[in-house]
């Protein structure tokens, strides 16, 4: 298994406005091509004004499979001028669970 962790910082003062455009169009179209939605955050303590989302796949080749699907669709395509606008910067990290880790569905996990 395989986790994508996306990190946004907005521009100051748009976390609300992202978020609802998200919430009411973004996430059902990333999550019909995507799936494996672990986590949907916005920092609280620290650096302010950004989102952090995190997928997990169970390999790399699904990820891009699922990826390219998902920038083929004309209601993402659609989407991601409304949420460029608020945008400064982005990050993307792949993160492949240790062994030990209590994450669902790693595979490495012995059930006990």
């Amino acid at each position: 298994m395989f986790y994508e962790m996306r990190t946004y910082r907005l521009k100051t003062g748009t976390v609300p406005a992202y978020l609802k455009l998200v919430e009411e169009e973004g996430i059902a179209i990333q999550s019909a091509h995507l799936g494996g939605l672990a986590g949907y955050f916005s920092t609280e303590i620290g650096p302010q004004n950004e989102i952090v989302h995190i997928w997990a796949y169970p390999s790399l080749d699904e990820r891009e499979r699922r990826r390219a699907a998902l920038i083929r669709d004309e209601r993402w395509l659609a989407f991601i001028p409304k949420i460029q606008a608020l945008i400064e910067t982005m990050e993307t990290k792949i993160l492949r669970p240790a062994p030990f880790s209590p994450l669902p569905g790693n595979p490495l996990i012995k059930e006990v």
